[in-house]
C-alpha cells in the first residue's frame, strides 16, 4: 500500500495488478544504430577543439553535424548534466522524457538524443561509452540517466532556505547567457533537462524514489557521440562530485570535465546527410 493510500483495496485488487505490463513504444521501426558506418567515421576522426568545464561550472560548445564529441572524465570522479540545442534555433532542444521513452532510463551506445516536438528527430547518437560495462547494480542502478532533472536553486532554496548559485540549472544558464550574449533572465527558460552524464541512479525498491549514488566513473572514462545536426551544447559539473552524498553546495570534492571535438575526414561522410524534422503534417486534425 502507499504511504499515503486512504483507501481499502477492492475485492479485485489482484486481478487488477496482475494485468500484463506493455512497452509504450515499439520502435522495431526506427532506423537501427549503422554501427558500421560510425565506426568507419571514427577511424578517420582528429580533434578539432577542446573545451575544459571547471569544477561548479559550466561551458558551451558547438558540434557540427557529422562531428563527433567526447565527454571526457580527467581528474576524478565526476557528474555533469548535458543541455543540447539546434545550433541555429534554441527553441529545438534535448526531450529526455521522449528519449527515455523510446530507449530507457539510462541511455548507452547505439542509443539516440532526441528533440522535442514538433522537431522529434535525432539530434545525438551515442557512439561510445567506456561505462557499458556497469549494466544495473543490485540497487536497480545506472549510468548516464534520463529520469532526473537537474539540480537548481528554487528546489534548493524551497528544501533549504539557502541562495546557492552554483546549481547546474544557474552553470547552464550562465553558460548559454554567454554563448548568446545575453542576460540570464532572458535565457533561462531555454535550459531545460538534461542527460545526466557519468551519474548512477535509479528508484528506491521500496518507495520508488529517485536515488543517487557514487558514479563508478574514473579518469579515462568517456562517452562519445556522434552530431546528427548542427549542435550547441552546454556541460555543468555538477556541485555533487560523483553525487555519492550531496549535491547542491560545496562540500564535495568535484572535478573538471573535457569536451573533446572530432572531425571524420570528407569521404567518411560522404553518403551521410543530417537528420531532417519530424514528417508528420501538424494540422492536429483542423
Amino acid at each position: 500500500m502507499l504511504k499515503h493510500a486512504q483507501h481499502p483495496a477492492p475485492t479485485d485488487a489482484a486481478a487488477r495488478r496482475a494485468k500484463p505490463a506493455i512497452v509504450c513504444y515499439t520502435v522495431d521501426k526506427l532506423p537501427a544504430f549503422d554501427q558500421s558506418f560510425y565506426e568507419t567515421a571514427r577511424q578517420s576522426m582528429t580533434k578539432i577543439d577542446e573545451v575544459v568545464v571547471a569544477p561548479r561550472d559550466a561551458s558551451s560548445f558547438k558540434v557540427p553535424a557529422g562531428h563527433f564529441f567526447r565527454i571526457l572524465s580527467t581528474e576524478g570522479p565526476q557528474v555533469g548534466d548535458l543541455n543540447l540545442w539546434n545550433q541555429h534555433d534554441l527553441n529545438e532542444r534535448f526531450f529526455s522524457g521522449k528519449t527515455r521513452q523510446l530507449h530507457a532510463t539510462h541511455v548507452s551506445t547505439g542509443d539516440r538524443l532526441w528533440s522535442n516536438l514538433p522537431g522529434l528527430r535525432p539530434m545525438a547518437t551515442i557512439t561510445r561509452d567506456t561505462l557499458d560495462w556497469y549494466g544495473w547494480d543490485e540497487d536497480g542502478g545506472g549510468i548516464h540517466d534520463v529520469i532526473g532533472t537537474r539540480c537548481d536553486p528554487y528546489t534548493n532554496y524551497m528544501l533549504n532556505e539557502v541562495n546557492y548559485h552554483h546549481c547546474c540549472h544557474s552553470n547552464l544558464t550562465r553558460a548559454l547567457a554567454d554563448s548568446q550574449g545575453t542576460e540570464t533572465a532572458a535565457i533561462e527558460s531555454h535550459v531545460h533537462d538534461v542527460l545526466n552524464v557519468f551519474m548512477c541512479t535509479g528508484f528506491t525498491k521500496d518507495t520508488h524514489q529517485y536515488f543517487m549514488k557514487a558514479s563508478p566513473v574514473r579518469p579515462g572514462d568517456y562517452i562519445e557521440f556522434f552530431a546528427e545536426i548542427d549542435l550547441l551544447g552546454a556541460l555543468s559539473t555538477c556541485p555533487g562530485g560523483d553525487c555519492g552524498s550531496s549535491h547542491s553546495d560545496d562540500s564535495t570534492p568535484c572535478y573538471p570535465l573535457i569536451v573533446e571535438i572530432y572531425k571524420p575526414a570528407d569521404e567518411a561522410l560522404a553518403d551521410w546527410k543530417p537528420w531532417p524534422k519530424n514528417g508528420y503534417d501538424g494540422t492536429h486534425g483542423l
